[in-house]
């Protein structure tokens, strides 16, 4: 498995390097490990944590627990996205229990530069995250210190919602900002990413596609996880 600085070399050399972190949001978590077994023979290189509290969106789902196991299962970075209040109580014992990727909200932090410094002195990457209706501009000034931004194209709290198109611009956005300001950082997008989507987001920009339902919702996760990254490349050959 390459390690983050192999992928970020490879991403300089060829800017459209696409990445599969399949949900498990929409896995059966009775057989979660072979699903995400799966979803890795199918290409995936990153398995997407949904962390949500119950206040900062409207659902409960996992914590540290569960991604210490994930950690035993599976040799992929595990990305651990928090949607909730107050990330920083929680930040040292995701990072424990086996994160490699730590994002979190604009909308969620008052103080977001000390957020994202404090998932990097966890040796964790730092990714922040913008609700559909956030805009771009409101990162401004912590994209030099990200490793990733994540778009939201759905609101967070449920697997499963329709894509919003209107958050496409943003991935564009970003994608500007970075060439114009020589930043480094990567794209992601997560939320009714499917068969019928992939193509319009890759275009827009976006390279980490985070994809629950269209992985795991039915049929074989490795033969959906497949089918998904070629439509995905097929689509950055024509962005080139």
């Amino acid at each position: 498995m390459l390690e983050f600085p192999q992928l970020l070399t490879l991403y300089l050399l060829d800017p459209i390097l696409i990445e599969l972190a399949p949900s498990i949001l929409a896995a059966d978590f009775a057989h979660l490990g072979d699903q995400v077994e799966q979803a890795t023979a199918g290409g995936a290189s990153v398995i997407h944590v949904d962390v949500m509290d119950g206040h900062f969106v409207p659902n409960l789902t996992v914590g540290p627990p569960l991604v210490k196991s994930l950690r035993r299962a599976t040799r992929l970075r595990l990305d651990c996205h928090l949607m909730i209040e107050n990330p920083d109580q929680f930040i040292a014992e995701f990072a424990e229990a086996g994160a490699d990727w730590i994002s979190v909200h604009q909308e969620a932090c008052r103080h977001l530069n000390r957020t994202l410094n404090l998932i990097k002195e966890h040796k964790c990457l730092a990714g922040v995250v913008i609700n559909p209706a956030t805009p771009v501009e409101t990162l401004s000034e912590v994209l030099e210190m990200v490793d990733y931004v994540l778009v939201m194209s759905v609101n967070p709290g449920f697997g499963g919602q329709k894509f919003i198109p209107a958050t496409l611009h943003k991935m564009r956005k970003l994608a500007e900002i970075r060439v114009a300001r020589g930043y480094e950082y990567r794209i992601e997008v997560d939320g009714g990413v499917g068969m019928d989507t992939v193509a319009q987001v890759v275009q827009a920009g976006a390279e980490i596609l985070v994809a629950g339902n269209a992985v795991f919702g039915k049929g074989d996760a490795r033969v959906n996880a497949q089918a998904l990254l070629e439509a995905a490349r097929s689509a950055s050959l024509e962005r080139v």
